[in-house]
Order: structure tokens, then C-alpha cells, then sequence
């Protein structure tokens, strides 16, 4: 039976009053477990004036003081590791020790967002003019607001919201509603932990939901991770609106494998980064380089682990991949493979048509494997978001590094080879912001910061680490005088008074 879900808004669940609500499914066996409610502009008021109450206390709180909410949290986290990992599985289908890895990714911002006291140091500069001094400080800036994707109900809202309320700032999060309980989970979590009321708060909602947030004249900034469209489209209004904005979009992340690569190590690479969580990451891997002579002992490997893959419910400890998380976004990525076929692309593992036993109605489809796409191609072109892997063939390093360069997506890029100059000289030239030697997919420590280049970010900031916390902060400079002995009054005139 179905269970009704709720909004947590102020320190407490709420129930919708908007009586707009969406189902929430099991991919694996394809029936609705949940309903959550779609928030409208009126509960979308009410929870931003909740954050816009609580920010002045809390944005007041020491940053130590806030720290150790953080620190209790990261406790309870790790406590509830399991069940947080199985709620990941139940309404997104990734295998459970995905969801778990997942769910450790997240962990690592809180465990970054713990030491925020030392992240919000300013700069003092003693003695700039006469009994003069300046300095400099990073504040919060008021209700922020994150909307998240479906594909990690735990590590992406965690890039954000730990950073913001470490910095001061109260939260508003509005996950996908096809994943909603994780994020309601995380809210209650952190209520135990002892955040105040009114500091994190979570909307169910859709794209109504979206468009009152971006308008809310109180909220100040707004974090999107989703498709390019939808990044976009954020972009521009959340900034014409005049918040500040980061938004995250699409990929097509490849690959270059050099002949020197060491096989083994580059095959079992390609199957996680291209078929792990069913290809529904953005930091996938889509696209196979193969330069020189590789292609075709490339291709043979690849396709016979492809057709061995493990596919099953996310719950099953011996599955490899589990379901998509739609219907209907089996059906795109099925129209993906059609597209290829059509184009001209060779398809040599066809994952279409998977049915298992007792399963039929869930959401599964096996892994696909295109060799010989072109740049022209729309399947290399746009972004698959599926297990679905395409090879190209490449001359050399420069002719790799030429597709990578024209392609407009640049989130990240990884390169296979025992050479440490092919190595240097793609670190030194590639078009991403996240770059992999042997790593496919090169996903950045809690204390760097995520975000690649071109359509796959829009704004001046990537997410969580240094770049999160100055996006979550504003600069204050200071110039203080304090006139001494006999000299009472500030010294007039329009000149700045300075030394020497």
C-alpha cells in the first residue's frame, strides 16, 4: 500500500495542502509505494518565511556552535548508513553498494562542513594608513534554496545544504519528487542532531514548485544539479531575479584510451563508470576513445562483459546494475538506441527487451554497447543519461583531444595510459573541469569542489569544498581608524590616509 509522505518544514512534517501529489515508484518491481505532495506557491511562502525566520539566530550562532550540529548529524549518518542506503535503492533502483558508495560521497561534505571555522577566516591587514587597520570577512547570505536530480538522493543534496547551514545561511531543498523520502529522512536527522527549527527544510514538489521558489523575493540563492535545459532555464531566472545561481547540467564524458593502456584495469573502469547506477550518472562515462590500434581488442572485451552483466532489483547482493528509474525514461533511452541503429552506428550488444522473472513490470534494461559512432551522430552528441556506451575511434592523442575540445559538454574527461607525458600534455589541454589519469570517473574529494566546463555548469562557482563555501558566503572588507592620543578627530579632506 502506498504510504502519503509529507513536507518538514519548521522543525516538524507537514502535510500538503496544495492537494497536488505524484507517485513515487519502485523501479524494480514497478508499482507505487509512495505519494508525496506537490508543493504550490503558498507552502512554498510558507516554508521560505520558516528559513527567513530562523536565519538571524542561526546566522548568529558561532560557527563552532554550528559545527557541532554537523558533527552530531555526521554521527547519526553513519548510524543510519544502512538505512538511508536502502531507501536510496527502493525509489532510485541503484544496487545497494552503489547506493551505500553514494551515500559516503555525501558524507564526506559533512565531515568538510565540520570544519568550517576554519574555512570562514578572513584576512587582516595591520597598519594600511595612519592607526588604520583592514580586514575582511565571509557572510552568510539569507534563505538559500538547492533542487536536486533523481539519481542521488543523498550525495547531491549533501554537496549542498551541509555547506550552506555550516556558513550561516538556512535551507530550503527540493529533491526530485521521484526520490523524496531520503532527503525527509535527512531532514529528520538532522533535527535530531539538534538543528534549530526553521534552518533545513524539504518541499515535495515539481516544476511548479520550482518556478515559485526561483521567483521568492526572500530566497537569495538557489543550487541546481539536472539536465542542461532545466540548468539553464534556472540560470536565467533565479539570476534575472537577481539570486545568485549555480546550476549543474548534462555530460558526455569520455574516455581516451591510449594503446599503451593497461587493458585489465581500463575494461574494469569502463563497466563501473559506464554501466554502474545504469548509466544514470552525470559523471558516466558515454563515450570510449579508442586510439590507434585498440578499437578492436577494446570492443571484444567490452562486449563480453557487457553481456554478462549482472542486472537485477537493487536489493539483490548479487546484482551489478539494477533498474532505470522510469518508465518513461526507459523508453528515451530505448529511443537512443533505435536513433543509433539508425544513424548508422554498429550495435553490438543490444540491451532492449530484458524481462525478469517475477519483475516484468519493473524498469529494466540491459547494457548496450555502439561501436563505430561518429561525431555527427545525435547519440554522441546528446546526453543518453542510460547503460548505454559509445566507441569512437581516434587516430592520436590530438585527435581525441580535438573531440573532447569541440563537444559541447566539458563536465568531466579521463584518460587510460602508462605514459606520463600523453598524461601531462591531456591534463594540460583537455576541455573539463573534472579530469581522470586512470580514473574514470574522477569525481573530486569533499574538500575540492565539483563542476565542469562549458553546457555542463552555468555561474561562477562549482559545488561543495572552497568554491561551496564562497558561494554560500559574501565579502566584507573593513577599514577601521581609531584616532590616538590628541588626535580625536579623523583627519579631513578627500585623500585616503595612508602611510609614508
Amino acid at each position: 500500500m502506498a504510504v502519503d509522505l509529507q513536507h518538514f518544514v519548521d522543525g516538524a512534517p507537514v502535510s500538503g495542502r496544495s492537494g497536488r501529489v505524484s507517485p513515487v515508484f519502485d523501479p524494480a518491481t514497478g508499482h507505487v509505494r509512495a505519494q508525496v505532495p506537490l508543493a504550490d506557491a503558498a507552502e512554498v511562502d510558507a516554508a521560505v518565511a520558516a528559513a527567513a525566520r530562523a536565519f538571524p539566530a542561526w546566522a548568529s550562532t558561532p560557527p563552532q556552535t554550528r559545527s557541532r550540529v554537523l558533527f552530531r548529524f555526521r554521527e547519526l549518518l553513519d548510524r543510519h548508513a544502512d538505512e538511508l542506503a536502502a531507501l536510496i535503492t527502493a525509489e532510485h533502483g541503484k544496487v545497494h553498494a552503489d547506493a551505500r558508495g553514494s551515500l559516503q560521497r555525501g558524507i564526506e561534505v559533512v565531515d568538510f562542513a565540520c570544519g568550517i571555522p576554519r574555512q570562514l577566516e578572513g584576512e587582516y591587514s595591520a597598519g594600511i594608513g595612519e592607526r588604520m587597520d583592514c580586514w575582511s570577512m565571509r557572510q552568510p547570505l539569507g534563505v538559500c534554496v538547492g533542487i536536486t536530480p533523481f539519481n542521488f538522493p543523498a550525495m547531491v543534496p549533501m554537496w549542498m545544504f551541509p555547506v550552506a547551514i555550516a556558513c550561516g545561511n538556512t535551507f530550503v531543498l527540493k529533491p526530485s519528487e521521484q526520490v523524496p523520502s531520503c532527503s525527509l529522512r535527512l531532514a529528520a536527522l538532522l533535527h535530531e542532531a539538534g538543528l534549530p527549527p526553521g534552518v533545513f527544510n524539504v518541499l515535495g514538489g515539481d516544476r511548479e514548485t520550482v518556478e515559485a521558489l526561483l521567483a521568492h523575493p526572500r530566497v537569495r540563492a538557489v543550487s541546481f544539479v539536472g539536465s542542461t535545459p532545466v540548468a539553464r532555464s534556472v540560470y536565467a531566472a533565479g539570476t534575472a531575479a537577481g539570486k545568485r545561481v549555480q546550476a549543474l547540467g548534462g555530460a558526455k564524458n569520455h574516455m581516451v584510451v591510449m594503446p599503451d593502456a593497461d587493458l585489465d584495469l581500463t575494461i574494469d573502469a569502463l563497466m563501473g563508470a559506464a554501466y554502474g547506477s545504469a548509466g544514470e550518472r552525470c559523471m558516466a562515462v558515454a563515450v570510449a576513445v579508442a586510439v590507434g590500434g585498440i578499437g578492436d581488442r577494446l570492443r571484444e572485451r567490452l562486449a563480453a562483459r557487457v553481456r554478462a552483466l549482472r542486472i537485477g532489483p537493487g536489493a539483490d547482493p548479487d546484482a551489478e546494475m539494477g533498474p532505470l528509474i522510469s518508465a518513461k525514461h526507459r523508453a528515451k533511452v530505448e529511443g537512443y538506441i533505435a536513433l543509433g541503429v539508425r544513424e548508422g552506428a554498429e550495435l553490438v550488444v543490444d540491451g532492449r527487451g530484458l524481462t525478469l522473472q517475477g519483475l516484468e513490470r519493473g524498469f529494466f534494461l540491459g547494457g548496450s554497447l555502439f561501436d563505430r559512432v561518429t561525431p555527427t551522430m545525435r547519440i554522441y552528441q546528446e546526453e543518453i543519461f542510460g547503460p548505454v556506451l559509445g566507441i569512437v575511434r581516434a587516430d592520436g592523442l590530438g585527435e581525441a583531444l580535438e573531440l573532447v575540445e569541440n563537444h559541447r559538454f566539458g563536465n568531466g574527461a579521463c584518460v587510460f595510459t602508462r605514459s606520463g607525458a600523453v598524461a601531462r600534455t591531456f591534463c594540460d589541454r583537455v576541455s573539463a573541469g573534472m579530469v581522470g589519469v586512470n580514473v574514470a570517473i574522477p569525481v573530486p574529494m569533499a574538500f575540492h569542489s565539483f563542476g565542469g566546463w562549458k553546457h555542463s555548469l552555468f555561474g561562477d562557482h562549482a559545488v561543495h569544498g572552497p568554491e561551496g563555501v564562497r558561494f554560500y558566503t559574501r565579502l566584507k572588507t573593513v577599514t577601521s581608524r581609531w584616532p590616538g592620543d590628541g588626535d580625536e578627530t579623523a583627519p579631513g579632506g578627500f585623500a585616503m590616509p595612508t602611510v609614508g
